[in-house]
């Protein structure tokens, strides 16, 4: 298109949110820090959900600074339940780094937000957009939708050929002018009208240059070239309980998925076992190595838990012992105290059932 259709598009879709657009708080602000924490937090989360968690997250956290001298496990409690932790770690890494490189200001530059730990491409074009108003276009999943359908885009958008496509039109798109105001309407129209399933094509102020609508062809866009495999992993948890109300939790520290979060002893196993079997797995020997026989195991529950590309199979025994002989790893911790440490979502919903 030549520019002075690219404006024209960029005017319908800053129309069209200006009648439209959702109230959010870290719409009310400039700020490049709040901003930058409700963009982390919107990674992967629905409004609805992170609504709830930027404002709690910037109630105990008013500045970077703050974040930056806080504990890691308080970091994360406050992150539970949101899932991709790594998000939460690398944030609180960004601070330090922020608090340490630039005396506490946030960069005001492309480059010095991209180079902030977790702070990729979308999210350093959101951040110096919203907050300075410079020309970097974003290209999230609702910029993909949009783009591709109003093009009639057949480049998969998950392929290192669409990404540059799509990278490319959007800054050519974008109003150098409003920049700001013109990233937030494409996003926000992607998540309010041009919807994944059924999406408002009837009323829609773009419709009138939409090639997918004219086409009819509004559901085949974005195309993606397929889903990545999904791995299934089993899981056995023993929640140990001993002497006057105490457990133990085990903090995970491997680079795998829930880092730095606590969870109950767990053994894990290639496939899903009965106990009968699991008792004889190497891992099982070995955390119950110093109190064989001395403890009762029941069965409690299993549970199924999805994330982007594993599969958790989850089975939850409670275990009764009198006293544990258990590896320094492991932590003993009061029943009545576990609330004060950061835990998964998949644990979180066991205890919230015992």
């Amino acid at each position: 298109m030549s520019k002075e259709k690219d404006l024209r598009l960029s005017s319908i879709l800053i129309r069209w949110y200006n009648d439209n657009k959702r109230e959010l708080p870290w719409r009310d602000t400039t700020d490049p820090y709040f901003i930058w924490i409700s963009e982390i937090i919107l990674q992967q989360t629905r409004v609805d959900q992170g609504y709830t968690y930027f404002n709690r997250f910037v109630k105990r956290f008013p500045s970077v600074g703050l974040l930056a001298q806080a504990e890691e496990d308080e970091v994360l409690k406050l992150w539970q339940g949101l899932g991709y932790y790594s998000r939460a770690r690398n944030l609180h890494a960004a601070a330090k780094m922020i608090l340490e490189k630039y005396n506490g200001a946030f960069p005001r530059d492309y480059e010095g937000v991209l180079s902030l730990r977790g702070v990729g491409g979308y999210t350093a074009a959101a951040i110096v957009s919203f907050a300075y108003n410079q020309p970097y276009a974003v290209v999230d999943g609702n910029v993909f939708r949009v783009l591709s359908r109003i093009f009639a885009i057949e480049e998969p958008i998950d392929s290192t050929k669409g990404k540059k496509l799509f990278s490319q039109l959007a800054q050519e798109l974008l109003d150098d002018k409003r920049p700001g105001l013109h990233n937030q309407a494409i996003m926000e129209f992607g998540a309010l009208q041009c919807v994944p399933a059924s999406p408002h094509c009837g009323d829609c102020p773009a419709s009138v240059m939409c090639l997918a609508y004219a086409q009819g062809r509004v559901g085949v866009f974005p195309v993606k070239e397929g889903k990545q495999k999904v791995r299934a992993r089993y899981f056995h948890y023993f929640d140990i309980r001993f002497g006057d109300g105490y457990m133990l939790l085990h903090k995970r520290t491997a680079k795998d998925i829930w880092q730095g979060l606590y969870e109950l002893p767990l053994v894990e196993t290639g496939d899903a076992l009965p106990i009968e079997e699991l008792r004889q797995a190497d891992g099982f020997k070995k955390l119950f190595k110093d109190n064989d026989g001395a403890y009762i195991i029941e069965y409690v529950l299993q549970m199924k838990h999805i994330l982007s590309h594993q599969a958790i199979y989850a089975t939850f025994y409670q275990v009764t012992v009198q006293t544990v002989s258990m590896p320094g790893e492991y932590l003993k911790v009061r029943i009545e105290d576990v609330d004060e440490y950061p835990v998964s979502r998949l644990v979180h919903k066991y205890f919230e059932k015992m």
